[in-house]
């Protein structure tokens, strides 16, 4: 029981930071109901104040990638955990609207790195049969820092305590910072930098005995191409991935999602919904975020990677077609729960597809000696798609009615679909190692022969 506790906890606290991106991506939607009455917000300045997060992640994303390939994934955690905080502090006690911006600022720090490292951590100390279900685990510590948020959100509406729901960040934070004090660094960046025997013996803790032979057999032959990280990274092979990589990660932030994370509780105010019950409308979609998610993590090893994200993308554009086309002929004050219903189905579609999929599917595309500035810089172009829905949204949803704003997504999920079924490889069933090879193959980059099991 001792190692099979072991492992769990490794999991647990890997995914750990994905809860608090989860939390802090959630929370501001509550808080925005009641920071006015503190701190004077117009439409500009509050989607500054959501916005300033991820202007933050940016630059975490893109310091905390190559950081990681260098120092170690456990080490940039560390530090992220302790960026998380301060940040929470700094929320907590900002007296006006600079000091809020700041304290959003250095959450999103920790965020872009959060969104950087813990994907490639998950996949990295993860076997290739159960790599897709424990990948997902960073989805489900978002929703479930997402529902958290909400909850808060909810507790805390009656005394309208802004303060307390973005402040309770730190409790987790806490926790990730002491838990991470514990954790196995990962074994391929064990292999490069400390030798074969350190990551064999992480291994042993999350992988069955009769492959780490195998496993290890496969990283020494791929660890054995002499390249630095940055050759790898500006050499040509490796460019249309990255692409490939940093517009996968760019559909999924404007398909919709985050205008519903942040805003959900301001868009049911809009359908005419009181304060209470448009933060207790998004519990429910935080709610059902979270057992869909549960789901996904079961299926996701099954299925083709592709295949969900398309069915994903189907659900998601038939679900905001039909919001607007309800709303358009009944009236937005008359479709509060319409509107509730239809981001509930776009929820669940999401849930089981584009929100797992993309964190378990970028570190497998990109190369071991370049995986976690390669992924750094996914979610760095991450970081902006999420930082333009959070400015852009407000003000399209003052200019333009709702219905329209949906219809906008809808759109941009049918060329979300193009893509993946045109530029997407499927990487489900393989190793991180075998991927690589496919991809240096079939790039002319450098051949590399693996003995079949």
């Amino acid at each position: 029981m001792g190692k099979k506790f072991n492992k769990n906890l490794i999991f647990f606290i890997g995914a750990l930071g994905g809860l608090l991106y989860g939390y802090d991506m959630g929370i501001i939607s509550g808080a925005l109901l009641y920071i006015p009455d503190d701190i004077p917000l117009t439409g500009a300045t509050e989607g500054f104040v959501v916005s300033a997060m991820l202007i933050g992640a940016i630059l975490g994303s893109g310091f905390s990638g190559p950081s990681s390939d260098k120092l170690g994934r456990r080490r940039v955690v560390f530090i992220i955990a302790i960026i998380y905080i301060v940040g929470a502090l700094v929320l907590a006690l900002a007296p006006n609207l600079t000091t809020l911006v700041l304290g959003r600022f250095i959450i999103g720090i920790a965020v872009g790195g959060s969104t950087a490292i813990v994907p490639v951590y998950l996949s990295e100390m993860a076997p290739t049969e159960s790599r897709g279900s424990l990948s997902s685990l960073n989805q489900l510590m978002i929703t479930i820092g997402i529902l958290a948020s909400y909850l808060t959100g909810y507790a805390f509406a009656g005394i309208e305590g802004w303060r307390w729901m973005l402040g309770l960040a730190v409790v987790p934070s806490v926790i990730l910072l002491v838990g991470v004090i514990f954790m196995p660094e990962s074994p391929r960046w064990l292999l490069e930098h400390r030798g074969e025997n350190a990551a064999r013996k992480v291994m042993g803790l999350t992988f069955p005995k009769n492959q780490i032979d195998h496993e290890i057999a496969e990283m020494k032959e791929i660890n054995a191409i002499s390249e630095s990280t940055w050759n790898v990274l500006k050499s040509p092979w490796l460019r249309p991935t990255i692409i490939i990589g940093c517009v996968f990660a760019l559909f999924q932030q404007i398909i919709g999602i985050n205008a519903i994370i942040y805003y959900a509780p301001s868009i049911f105010v809009k359908a005419g919904l009181g304060d209470s019950a448009s933060i207790l409308g998004s519990v429910g979609i935080g709610t059902v975020n979270v057992l869909v998610t549960i789901v996904a993590i079961m299926i996701i090893d099954k299925i083709d990677r592709k295949k969900l994200l398309l069915i994903g993308n189907i659900g998601m554009v038939a679900s905001l077609v039909i919001m607007a086309i309800l709303i358009w002929s009944m009236g937005i004050q008359s479709s509060a729960w319409i509107i509730i219903a239809c981001l509930t189905i776009f929820i669940i579609f999401f849930g089981f597809s584009w929100g797992p999929v993309l964190w378990v599917m970028l570190p497998e595309l990109f190369p071991m000696r370049a995986r976690g500035a390669a992924t750094g810089i996914a979610a760095l172009v991450l970081s902006l798609g999420s930082l333009a829905v959070a400015q852009f949204f407000p003000m399209l949803n003052e200019v333009l009615p709702t219905q329209g704003v949906f219809l906008i997504f809808a759109v941009i999920g049918v060329f979300a679909a193009i893509f993946v079924t045109k530029y997407l490889p499927e990487t489900r069933g393989r190793s991180l190692e075998e991927i690589e090879a496919e991809l240096r193959e079939r790039t002319s980059a450098t051949t590399v022969n693996f003995d079949n099991k």
